[in-house]
C-alpha cells in the first residue's frame, strides 16, 4: 500500500484489492478507491469524481434517501475492476476517486441547492467528471446548473416518472418530481435532446407527459420498450442525444422493487436489473459530461439489497464515463 503515496503514481488511483485487504476490512470509500479533497495536490490528477449528495429534502412522500450514499459506499467495497462483458477497465483508463459528500443543509431546500451546486460547480472548474450517488431526485437540478452553466445539455434519463411536474402543494416548485422542468426552463436541459426510459405507474394527470411531449422530450413508456426491444430504443435514445454533450440520470425506481425495494415511489413493472445493465452499456462511446444514481432509500431495504443494485448500476456507468471521449484531461 505505500505505493499509493503519489498521486503521480498508477496505483495511487487504483481500488484496493479484495487480495491484498478483504472486502469488509478497512474504512469504505466509493469502490474502494483513494478519498480526495480540493485541498490535496492529488485533486489536480482526478479525471472522474464519485460523489454523495446525502440529501432528500425533495421528497413529497417517503423520506430516507439522505441514508443512501452511506449505505452505497458500504456495498461498493464488493466492487471489482473489469466489466464483464465489455472489457472496460475504468481505473485503468481514468483516474478515479471518492470525493466524498457534497455539502448540504437539511433544514432549508434553497440553501442545499447552492451548496451542491457550488461543489459541482468547483469539480466542473479542475475538470473533474461527476458520477454522483443521491439522494432523491431534486440534488440531479444543482448537478446540471453547475455541469451545463455554459451551455444546455442533452439527457439519457431512465425512471418511472417524469419528474416534471410543475409544483407540489400549492406551488412549491422544488421537488423530487420537479428537477427536468426546472432545467428545461431555466436552460440546462436541451429539451430536444432529453429521452426518458421506463416510464410507468397510477398518476394524478396527464399534465407532466403533455407538458415535456410539448418541449419536444422524448418519452419512452415500459410498455414501448417491452413493445420495440431495448436494442431498438436505445438506438433511438443515442440517435436523440447524438455526439453532443450529454448527462445521464438513473432513478434507481426505474427498476422493478422486487430486484430494488428500497426507493421511495416504488412502481411495479419495471426492469430487471439484466435489463437495465444491458440498456446502459449501449451507450457507449456517448459524449457524457456526468451521470447519477439516486433515490436508494435504505430504510425500506436495511438488508442493502437495493443497494448493492445500485452501486452495481453506478459501476455500469463509470464504464460509461470512461468510455467518453471527454472524461480524460490533461494531468497539471
Amino acid at each position: 500500500m505505500s505505493d499509493r503515496k503519489s498521486p503521480t503514481n498508477p496505483a495511487f488511483f487504483q481500488p484496493i484489492s479484495g487480495m491484498e485487504l478483504p472486502r469488509y476490512a478497512g474504512m469504505p470509500s466509493f469502490m474502494r478507491l483513494p478519498m480526495v479533497d480540493f485541498e490535496d495536490e492529488a485533486i489536480d490528477h482526478v479525471d472522474i469524481g464519485i460523489v454523495g449528495v446525502p440529501w432528500d429534502g425533495g421528497t413529497t412522500n417517503r423520506p430516507g434517501t439522505r441514508h443512501g450514499p452511506r449505505q452505497l459506499r458500504d456495498l461498493s467495497t464488493m466492487i471489482r475492476t473489469l466489466h464483464p462483458s465489455s472489457g472496460i477497465a475504468p481505473f485503468d483508463a481514468r483516474n478515479v476517486a471518492d470525493l466524498g459528500d457534497s455539502p448540504v443543509n437539511p433544514a432549508d431546500t434553497a440553501d442545499a441547492l447552492k451548496r451542491i451546486t457550488a461543489f459541482f460547480a468547483k469539480m466542473k472548474a479542475q475538470g473533474i467528471t461527476p458520477l454522483s450517488a443521491g439522494g432523491d431526485h431534486l440534488v440531479s437540478y444543482p448537478i446540471l446548473k453547475a455541469l451545463a452553466a455554459d451551455a444546455p445539455v442533452g439527457m439519457v434519463h431512465f425512471d418511472a416518472h417524469t419528474d416534471l411536474w410543475d409544483s407540489y402543494f400549492g406551488g412549491f416548485k422544488y421537488t423530487h418530481g420537479t428537477p427536468f422542468r426546472r432545467a428545461i426552463e431555466d436552460g440546462y436541459l436541451d429539451p430536444k435532446r432529453v429521452v426518458q426510459i421506463g416510464i410507468r405507474g397510477t398518476m394524478y394527470d396527464n399534465e407532466d407527459v403533455e407538458w415535456g411531449i410539448a418541449q419536444g422530450v422524448r418519452i419512452i413508456r415500459i410498455e414501448e420498450v417491452e413493445d420495440r426491444g431495448i436494442a431498438s430504443v436505445m438506438e433511438e435514445a443515442r440517435a436523440i442525444v447524438g455526439d453532443l454533450p450529454t448527462y445521464i440520470s438513473f432513478d434507481i425506481d426505474c427498476i422493478d422493487p422486487a430486484f430494488a425495494p428500497g426507493t421511495g415511489t416504488p412502481e411495479i413493472g419495471g426492469f430487471t436489473t439484466r435489463e437495465a445493465q444491458r440498456m446502459v452499456r449501449m451507450l457507449e462511446g456517448l459524449n457524457v459530461v456526468g451521470a447519477d444514481l439516486v433515490e436508494v432509500s435504505p430504510p425500506f431495504d436495511p438488508s442493502g439489497g437495493t443497494a448493492w443494485v445500485g452501486v452495481s448500476m453506478m459501476f455500469e456507468l463509470l464504464c460509461i464515463l470512461a468510455s467518453a471521449p471527454g472524461t480524460k484531461r490533461d494531468k497539471a
